[in-house]
């Protein structure tokens, strides 16, 4: 048998010729970064199930947004914590509430950074739902106006884009018509589109002290166990005004990120969850696994898979080590 003439390992040989080769790149300016805000002052305080990272008071986050943007990420995802909770999440909307100081903070010290609210009432409600709560389930139509107004004060406060994740139908349009009422019709909307009931979350109910106090969520997040579903949710959400798209998770949903870009021609994003940042963390605390290898794989096969922006809490520690 002849030797065969092509021979792959000679685009392998050297690190020149692995770069010059190289399909998928990953740069600072693919990843947006995450941070959870409370109410206090001079307040860093680190998450026990999230090496590394901390919750923050509006007074740290001057100085946090020249970071970010100093390190070229591509933008932030802010996530309110309030010291007043109630049943119908009225933190959230409140024009003078932690979510709303938070993004003025931010934008007030670094204007060119692009800040996106998370939107859903899971942070504010005292029963961790994600939306009005009763008689054992999310009203779903309840819920819509209030996520419209948390939207509302959030672009008013100067997001630059707004991002729901509660999972309601219909959301998107109702976050849109409030918008555009509200003259705000330039602020675009990132929609948690296919979002699933992960059990990779737990990390971030401890971080954002939203873990439902009864029942679940799957009533309203997607079953694991479905990707043509997912497919529908995307195209609904488009349809109903939505100007880029996300996953969540990430690593567990690979399948539906590369389904959604060959299928979706606007922006896709995807979540590198809580639960996949510290299952890394652990592994490599312990030494199984090689750092920061393990790291820049994780994220670069989110890319490969056809995420144009990845939103992970390694974002600022992969732009230390890849600044140009």
């Amino acid at each position: 048998m002849a030797f065969p003439e092509h021979r792959p390992r000679r685009l392998r040989r050297t690190p020149a010729l692995r770069d010059l080769a190289r399909e998928t790149r990953l740069s600072p300016a693919d990843l947006v970064d995450a941070l959870f805000v409370v109410e206090g002052s001079a307040v860093r305080e680190p998450i026990g199930s999230m090496p590394g990272v901390s919750r923050l008071s509006v007074d740290q986050l001057g100085d946090e947004a020249k970071r970010i943007a100093d390190l070229g990420l591509a933008g932030v995802m802010l996530f309110g914590i309030p010291a007043h909770k109630d049943a119908r999440g009225t933190s959230g909307y409140d024009p003078d509430g932690v979510i709303a100081r938070a993004i003025r903070a931010m934008k007030r010290a670094a204007p060119e950074l692009v800040v996106i609210a998370d939107i859903c009432l899971c942070e504010y409600t005292d029963h961790g739902h994600c939306g009005v709560y009763e008689n054992g389930e999310v009203d779903n139509d309840q819920t819509l106006p209030l996520l419209a107004r948390s939207a509302v004060v959030a672009a008013e406060a100067g997001a630059d884009v707004v991002a729901p994740s509660d999972m309601m139908d219909g959301r998107v349009a109702a976050i849109r018509r409030a918008l555009d009422a509200a003259k705000l019709e330039a602020t675009p909307i990132l929609s948690y589109a296919a979002k699933y009931a992960s059990a990779f979350y737990g990390p971030f109910r401890e971080a954002a002290e939203s873990a439902p106090k009864s029942g679940d969520r799957r009533g309203y997040q997607m079953d694991p166990a479905n990707a043509r579903e997912a497919l529908r949710e995307l195209a609904t959400d488009l349809e109903e005004g939505a100007d880029m798209l996300m996953v969540k998770p990430a690593m567990p949903c690979l399948d539906i990120v590369r389904a959604a870009r060959e299928r979706f021609d606007v922006p896709l994003f995807a979540y590198q969850v809580s639960g996949e940042y510290s299952m890394l963390q652990a592994a490599i605390e312990r030494g199984w696994l090689e750092a920061p290898r393990a790291v820049d794989e994780s994220l670069l096969a989110i890319r490969r898979a056809g995420a144009d922006r990845v939103i992970s809490y390694f974002a600022k520690d992969f732009a230390r080590r890849h600044r140009g």
